[in-house]
């Protein structure tokens, strides 16, 4: 779950409402008119689920690497306790770029004296090999040369997974379930799930109550007829598949386990459980690992066809099927991988560019539109609009774009009715190399890549990181020469 702002400042109250907008499936009295966007402007109670970045919370980290040597740290820490900066947080780990070295990194308090932290990096920048500062708020920043944090290793995803605004039970007050107290419990006990559970932990299961499957098989129902005629090929190849091993059913809702283990087999994606919205780059930083953030809960039963945020229906049925299609996963951990230590403008084009694909994303397939996006995936009035409709006298006909990062990112967008853009791809593919080439162009002072066997981001900042990706890929070219050679000499 992900709130996208529509401007550099984060979450911000005006813009949080667009989640709820994806999930967008008529209301009672909407049924009969699934062909029509709605006239009139849909209840969203988003403000609950949003997390607000903290003005107050200007945590600086700093990394750098000294010579290994007896008492180090100790001089290390020294140097902050001389100028009473408190720290919150020390580690320190031997170096992988420089023999000899360690690498220390050190959290200062968020009420450290800013002239004091910089007087310290000034100091380490003539005594260490490198320095990196790291920015927790980003409208605090250090330095010109501080980057915005962001996670270094799969687990640092706990640091941030839980900041939300709400909690479980807090609906608003034109929610369905908002004075159904057994519904409201029942959120927190989700909600709970969630803010207890931390990287490495399996998701607990959930025994969903009759009347939640009900829920879930009325959507279910409004839905599966309609994928084969309108989602992508891929969608429609990987749905059975769910079906076979994850327990998709008309009459069962999924775990998230069972539906993370099965990505995890497929292309290495996985579900953490979450109890409400993100910030945009809080949730495209989890994208970089190969991380969906899930909700567990589903809507209100009173109004089965409607819900105000995002829910377990939208996250099953919507997203998780093509997250185990090895392009598209690899185009989504590509938008996210591209938002690390990005600044503010550049988070805010890309949560547009996810919103414009993963969301409401559209391909060419055959000579036909076809969806792909999560938004339209999981709403049956807008899966249809999206790319069936064509202009008549009692409605217009949305406009078809061709998907080009640099236009895209920058496309306003409604948040109370259906789109009235779409953006077309040819294919995952086209659309990840498009994407990559522009991420090319984004202003960073570093470029990142993930590492899959040790689930961490390793920074291509030096010449040393760069031979050892120059070694990785020789040694991948030489099993690509020796598996042709095999291949010819059978032929």
């Amino acid at each position: 779950m992900v709130a996208i702002p529509t401007s550099p400042v984060l979450a911000s109250q005006d813009a949080i409402k667009w989640r709820a907008q994806q999930l967008r499936t008529p209301s009672k009295t909407a049924v009969d008119a699934v062909r029509s966007p709605p006239t009139t402007p849909m209840r969203y109670t988003m403000e609950s689920y949003v997390a607000e970045v903290s003005n107050t919370d200007a945590r600086t980290s700093i990394i750098f690497t000294l010579h290994e040597k007896a008492g180090a740290l100790a001089e290390t820490l020294k140097v902050f306790k001389d100028r009473d900066v408190n720290l919150t947080h020390i580690e320190s780990r031997p170096s992988k770029t420089h023999e000899g070295h360690y690498e220390i990194l050190v959290e200062c308090a968020s009420d450290a004296d800013a002239h004091k932290i910089e007087e310290i990096i000034q100091l380490f920048k003539r005594r260490a090999s490198t320095v990196f500062v790291h920015d927790h708020n980003t409208r605090a920043k250090q330095n010109k040369e501080s980057i915005p944090w962001y996670p270094q290793k799969i687990a640092d995803i706990d640091q941030f997974a839980n900041r939300i605004l709400s909690y479980g039970a807090e609906l608003d007050c034109d929610h369905p379930g908002f004075t159904d107290e057994v519904y409201r419990a029942r959120r927190k006990q989700f909600a709970d799930i969630a803010f207890n559970f931390r990287h490495g932990d399996k998701i607990p299961r959930i025994e969903y109550t009759p009347q939640e499957i009900a829920t879930w098989a009325t959507v279910w129902d409004a839905l599966t007829g309609l994928y084969p005629k309108y989602a992508c090929k891929e969608f429609n190849h990987i749905f059975p598949l769910m079906q076979q091993n994850c327990g998709y059913s008309r009459d069962n809702i999924p775990q998230l386990q069972d539906v993370s283990d099965f990505l995890k087999d497929c292309t290495g994606f996985c579900l953490r459980p979450v109890a409400g919205l993100l910030s945009s780059r809080d949730f495209l930083a989890g994208l970089a690992f190969r991380v969906f953030h899930s909700t567990q809960y589903i809507r209100h039963h009173s109004e089965p066809k409607y819900t105000p945020e995002p829910d377990i229906c939208h996250e099953l049925l919507g997203h998780a099927p093509l997250f185990a299609d090895s392009e598209f996963a690899q185009f989504s951990q590509e938008i996210g991988l591209a938002s690390l230590g990005a600044d503010d403008a550049t988070i805010e084009k890309l949560a547009t560019l996810y919103w414009f694909t993963i969301e409401f994303g559209i391909c060419l397939q055959n000579g036909e539109k076809k969806a792909y996006g999560a938004g339209l995936l999981s709403s049956f009035g807008e899966l249809e609009y999206a790319v069936s409709i064509k202009s008549s006298p009692d409605q217009k006909a949305p406009e078809i774009e061709s998907f080009e990062p640099a236009v895209t990112s920058v496309q306003k967008y409604p948040i109370t009715e259906y789109q009235p853009k779409y953006f077309l791809a040819d294919s995952f593919e086209s659309a990840k190399n498009k994407l990559k080439s522009w991420a090319a162009t984004i202003s960073r002072p570093f470029h990142v890549r993930y590492n899959p066997y040790t689930q961490r981001i390793e920074t291509l900042d030096k010449v040393t990181s760069l031979q050892k990706l120059a070694a990785e890929i020789n040694s991948e070219i030489t099993t690509l020469q020796d598996a042709l050679g095999k291949i010819k000499t059978v032929a």
